[in-house]
């Protein structure tokens, strides 16, 4: 069911957990906040691996590739995703209109579709700056098999979805991280910033986006 939000933006209610995709506050402006701006844009290199949780309704992946359009940089996008989202639902998705108006010169080369209808599986080189693999597995049982510089945590809430959030998944991510690697998520619960830090990752809770008041940053520090 499609769930208009704040900023103007589309999100989906899903039903088998009975949460919104993204904030009802605004899906755009949370995905920037928390995995553009206080993620993305914090990485200094110019060629990084991403790895996001929750493919959901690919908002992540298409803000993430239009940055990459803008400011020259190499992404190497990996998400993991158990229950795809159906076309009949992210087909209606605005997203694509909206950023048409501020990133004009750049809609030709990004197209949200695509990022849906490239078959699951496989990595595809969607623009020279942005190639996407999409993995339909359950990553309760995922080993990562690449090490990655950024990782977007975005599945449901520890309520709705307690296995995703055990502090073995996290040990897991931090096993594939290259050093100073930078993890982001939205849920700021004392169980999640402990969980972090026995990973090995230093934690910071900042402002959350317009609707929530704080999200997490951990950075991954370790030898080569």
């Amino acid at each position: 069911m499609i769930v208009l939000t704040e900023d103007g933006s589309h999100s989906l209610m899903d039903q088998r957990t009975g949460e919104t995709y993204h904030s009802i506050h605004g899906a755009v402006q949370e995905s920037r906040h928390i995995f553009i701006e206080r993620g993305l844009h914090c990485s200094l290199l110019k060629e990084l691996t991403v790895f996001e949780v929750g493919f959901g309704t690919g908002l992540n992946a298409f803000l993430s590739w239009i940055d990459a359009e803008k400011n020259g940089l190499s992404i190497q996008y990996t998400s993991v995703e158990l229950y795809p989202v159906e076309q009949s639902e992210w087909e209606k998705l605005n997203y694509e209109s909206l950023v048409n108006g501020e990133s004009a010169n750049l809609i030709q080369q990004i197209s949200f579709q695509q990022l849906h209808t490239c078959s699951w599986g496989a990595c595809h080189q969607l623009s020279p700056h942005f190639s996407l693999r999409k993995l339909q597995v359950d990553f309760t049982r995922y080993i990562p098999d690449h090490n990655y510089d950024l990782i977007y945590f975005d599945a449901f809430s520890p309520e709705k979805e307690p296995e995703l959030w055990l502090p073995e998944r996290f040990s897991t991510l931090a096993q594939h991280c290259n050093p100073g690697a930078i993890l982001t998520t939205y849920c700021a619960k004392g169980i999640v910033k402990q969980a972090l830090r026995d990973a090995g990752f230093t934690v910071e809770r900042l402002k959350g986006p317009p609707g929530k008041r704080h999200m997490l940053r951990g950075r991954l520090i370790k030898s080569v």
